[in-house]
């Protein structure tokens, strides 16, 4: 949801696959499926001593760019958007977390991000390039300096859980991109660029109803329900009246966006009281519910003045508590939880001998650091 080009800064991005396993009667993976698998092989040391809210991290993915890694609701698993060694452009992919197998969901053509399951598990969605050209769109101009392409040819799809009866949900002009569900089945929130601007809107599953959530000047994205639908958070750039409010614009009419900083916002499901709740500096993204719904993960860089090392922060929705959470020198994004809380899988690129991998792992999160 546009994080990948964050990544592309550290010459990363994303790879991996699919199964599900199997389920208790309540829609947990059951123990029978064994823990989840490991590709680093046994007796590799993947956590930081400092990452005290990691137990047993595996590593999900081997080679490539792999990253944005989303649950099914059901927690039985993971789909997310890679880029496999000798292919142009991301593609869409299920993983099995205790099997480590993969499967390519979305057509093989044009350029894909932002996946994510239905609640009911039967249907995927994710924004697509493809019914514009199978090729791969061309990258930015960084003489501009870092910008991020904004493709006008992204449209949200959507298809069956294995990629059959793919529909699309969004025809408007322009970027549309970064699309979530909410965990109640009843909407979808995404980014569009429909009206001139990158706002945040919602809509039906089907499509229908979209209505607009943000108007501010600036960029609006990478947005998720909170567990109980009630609430979404995202990140925003909102430049300043004056020469960066007209950079953005000159840029936004050409396709582009100059990251700057990004900020964590928290907003009602409806767009109305919306507030910040990060304010650290530089860039901040990639915010994730914990389960409780009272704090959040996120993925910041603020910490180091060069801009390159990201880590993952947890901090309380009122901005308070704000506490680090891993520490590899590098990359460290994307946290997501299981559905009960008991995983967390992330991108990162610890052990990756050197190169620019970046790929999938997954750790058992501890809640209590005094027990």
């Amino acid at each position: 949801m546009l994080n990948h080009r964050i990544l592309g800064v550290l010459s990363m991005v994303v790879v991996v696959g699919s199964a599900c396993a199997p389920e208790t009667d309540d829609g947990t993976p059951s123990e029978a499926a064994g823990p989840p698998a490991n590709l680093a092989g046994e007796g590799v040391v993947l956590a930081q001593e400092r990452e005290v809210r990691f137990r047993g991290v595996r590593q999900l993915t081997a080679g490539g760019e792999n990253a944005e890694a989303y649950w099914a609701f059901d927690g039985s698993e993971l789909i997310y958007q890679a880029k496999k060694p000798g292919a142009e452009c991301d593609q869409i992919f299920v993983l099995d977390p205790h099997t480590a197998e993969t499967e390519m969901v979305s057509t093989g053509e044009g350029r894909t991000t932002c996946s994510y399951f239905y609640p009911s598990g039967d249907e995927i969605i994710y924004s697509s390039t493809h019914h514009h050209d199978a090729s791969c769109p061309p990258n930015p101009d960084f003489s501009m300096g870092y910008v991020w392409p904004i493709y006008h040819t992204y449209d949200v799809f959507v298809a069956n859980a294995d990629g059959s009866n793919l529909r699309q949900l969004t025809t408007e002009e322009g970027y549309d991109a970064e699309a979530t569900v909410s965990p109640t089945g009843d909407r979808v929130v995404f980014t569009s660029v429909r009206n001139g601007d990158l706002d945040l809107y919602s809509m039906n599953l089907d499509g229908s109803d979209v209505v607009q959530l943000t108007d501010s000047l600036g960029y609006d994205g990478g947005a998720f329900y909170s567990p109980d639908g009630s609430k979404i958070i995202w990140r925003a750039h909102y430049p300043e009246a004056g020469p960066e409010a007209d950079d953005y614009v000159r840029l936004l009419e050409q396709g582009l966006l100059r990251p700057g900083e990004l900020e964590i916002y928290v907003m009602d499901a409806d767009g109305s009281n919306m507030r910040q709740v990060t304010d650290v500096g530089g860039a901040n993204f990639a915010p994730y519910w914990h389960p409780d719904g009272d704090k959040i993960l996120f993925s910041s860089n603020h910490h180091d003045p060069s801009g390159r090392d990201f880590e993952i922060y947890m901090i309380n929705l009122d901005g308070t508590g704000l506490e680090r959470i891993t520490h590899s020198e590098g990359f460290d994004g994307f946290p997501v939880f299981s559905p009960d809380g008991r995983y967390l899988v992330f991108g990162s690129n610890r052990n990756n001998q050197g190169t620019s991998d970046t790929n999938v792992f997954i750790t058992e999160w501890v809640s209590d650091l005094g027990g």
